[in-house]
């Protein structure tokens, strides 16, 4: 079975787990979960948020716990500050026997440490043990040396509860002139090959390794490695896997409330250095970005299911720890747009050699099997993979290869778009791209093509070509693709989209009104983008999932959005963004769905 890379911490295997329980040839079966976590408070309340969490389990002998340690954020909406707002923990720290019940263990910092900015927070702790005592690294989201910015810290202690020596000083210094540095965000620490390596970074700038000292105090400048392009990834996980090292990431905004669509993605490389690369032999350094989808959102009350950590049970089977957010809870009490980011767990699965969660079903909101946490036990979970939903029968009406030289008379426009800005021939629908967009108010909108949808569950999808360059900067936010229509202020949108420097394929959502606070649009991403690209959704009532795919055969499943269907719903086509560019359609073909059925199949040991 697997087991993380970050060997530098002790995480249990099959090895150190007794066969049995009692004596009696029998293990005992770990009892259920449901999902989020239980994190007790002394007050008897349960934290609400448990952002970028790490786990790990103690290090020395006779240690039966596990630690959970979470971002710097609010605990509850009812202990307020001086300011009279929710009162800040400074990286709180948890203890569990059974990997979902966890008891509240204090803050590693009572105060942040001096160099760290008064607008500064401390973010996404990551622990290990080395030397005969712990580490534990974090993100400075701002500091109080010459020029600011963000950093890395990194502070000792001989329990894994603290009390924490901080060292006074960045493990990774800011980076880049003044006003412009880099995002020094996110650590991880894996040894490899008789190397420690420190991960860090996020969008601006993107990931980035070094290697650490031998006490792990200090990091070389000289050996940093650029890992990920930006304006993509961030929340690094390294884990190893029959011979790979995978390096797990999260992608778009993590805090937008209930239209948050962080997710998590994955690259693996025989080094621990990269290049990392997905599924599709995409570089996770390419200006078409690489990624596989690994977790995201499924249409139950979870959104934004992101920054996760891996561990391994005494059963053998790994955990995917991650935060996500309650789409219908998804703020702190009287502070809209404060979103909360409670931690969950559910069963990380390997097919075809690469990660899913619970056999691709995604996050979970019943009861589910627990981990083994601790010797003599096991896990009554098994994984059961999904096979993707799939087109069955076309509609023939609603399908079109744009054949001849007009559009056929199932399509209509909003706002019809200016004389030979658009053209049909050679199977092919040819759309300059717009300069506008679908955000109302705002009064330059875009044009849309669109078709009635059917009624019931359907896929539809399509293959574009957006013609913007495969690499570099700027052309934001020229796409093409795919919508589903309510209105300009109510619809989802499948698109391969220039973002900076990347490439990527958008699955958004848009909603209006919106109450006061809420925002009105979010984001996430799916798989990468080719010359072509296949982009597909798949509806199952109110329920839609996006796939896209860089042949038509093998697809990435991304995250699923929830959207009412009204009477006057209609699949539609955009072309917009920017001017200058055109995108190309070579088909739209609407389908009946064949649903997915769930297989059995074992995981092989690695």
């Amino acid at each position: 079975m697997t087991a993380t890379a970050t060997v530098v911490t002790a995480s249990p295997s099959q090895a150190s787990a007794p066969r049995t329980a009692n004596g009696s040839g029998h293990q005992r079966v770990a009892g259920s979960y449901t999902n989020p976590l239980s994190l007790k408070l002394p007050s008897g309340q349960s934290a609400e948020s448990c952002a970028d969490p790490f786990v790990t389990h103690g290090a020395t002998r006779g240690d039966r716990h596990w630690y959970l340690y979470c971002t710097s954020d609010a605990l509850t909406a009812t202990e307020l500050g001086p300011d009279g707002k929710p009162l800040i923990h400074n990286l709180p720290t948890f203890s569990s026997l059974d990997l979902t019940h966890w008891t509240y263990r204090g803050d590693a910092f009572p105060t942040k440490p001096s160099w760290i900015a008064a607008t500064g927070n401390l973010w996404a702790p990551d622990v290990v043990y080395r030397n005969g005592h712990y580490l534990m690294y974090y993100a400075a989201s701002d500091t109080s040396l010459p020029g600011g910015g963000s950093a890395v810290g990194v502070a000792t202690s001989a329990s894994p509860t603290g009390p924490w020596t901080d060292t006074g000083k960045p493990v990774v210094e800011p980076q880049g002139p003044a006003g412009s540095r880099r995002w020094e965000f996110d650590p991880e620490v894996i040894t490899a090959g008789g190397r420690t390596y420190l991960y860090f970074g996020s969008y601006f700038g993107g990931i980035a390794a070094r290697t650490l000292s031998a006490d792990g105090l200090s990091s070389d400048a000289a050996s940093q490695t650029q890992i990920t392009i930006d304006n993509r990834y961030e929340g690094t996980d390294i884990v190893r896997h029959g011979g790979w090292y995978y390096l797990l990431a999260s992608a778009t905004n993590c805090c937008a409330g209930p239209l948050t669509g962080y997710s998590v993605f994955a690259g693996r490389s025989r080094s621990p250095l990269g290049p990392f690369v997905d599924r599709d032999g995409v570089s996770l350094l390419a200006g078409r970005v690489g990624g596989t989808p690994v977790l995201t959102q499924n249409g139950n009350r979870w959104v934004g299911a992101g920054h996760d950590t891996v561990i391994t049970d005494f059963a053998g089977q790994d955990w995917i720890v991650y935060h996500a957010v309650d789409r219908t809870d998804p703020y702190y009490a009287g502070d809209v747009g404060y979103t909360k980011r409670p931690a969950l767990i559910d069963p990380l699965d390997w097919e075809h050699g690469w990660p899913t969660v619970r056999g691709g079903r995604g996050p979970s909101d019943t009861p589910q099997p627990g981990p083994a946490a601790q010797p003599g036990e096991r896990t009554a979970y098994r994984p059961h993979f999904l096979s993707y939903p799939r087109p069955a029968r076309t509609y023939r009406s609603l399908s079109d290869t744009f054949s001849g030289t007009t559009l056929s008379s199932r399509w209509s426009w909003v706002r019809q778009p200016a004389a030979g800005t658009y053209s049909v021939s050679g199977g092919k629908l040819r759309w300059n791209t717009q300069s506008g967009d679908l955000h109302p108010p705002a009064t330059d909108l875009a044009s849309v093509l669109t078709e009635p949808a059917p009624t019931g569950d359907y896929v539809v999808e399509t293959r574009v070509s957006v013609s913007v360059p495969a690499e570099g900067c700027c052309h934001n936010y020229v796409q093409g693709g795919l919508v589903i229509y309510n209105d300009d202020g109510n619809y989802l949108k499948l698109a391969s989209v220039s973002i900076w420097n990347t490439r990527q394929t958008e699955w958004g959502k848009n909603v209006q009104p919106v109450p006061a606070g809420y925002p009105s649009y979010g984001n996430a991403v799916v798989g990468p983008v080719g010359n072509s690209t296949y982009l597909r959704v798949v509806r199952h009532g109110q329920r839609y999932t996006a796939f896209t795919s860089l042949d038509g055969k093998r697809w990435d499943k991304g995250g699923t959005w929830t959207q009412a269907a009204t009477n006057h719903t209609r699949i539609g086509l955009i072309s917009m963004g920017g001017t200058g560019f055109t995108s190309t359609f070579d088909y739209v073909r609407v389908s009946t769905v064949r649903t997915a059925h769930a297989r059995c199949k074992a995981q092989p040991a690695s």
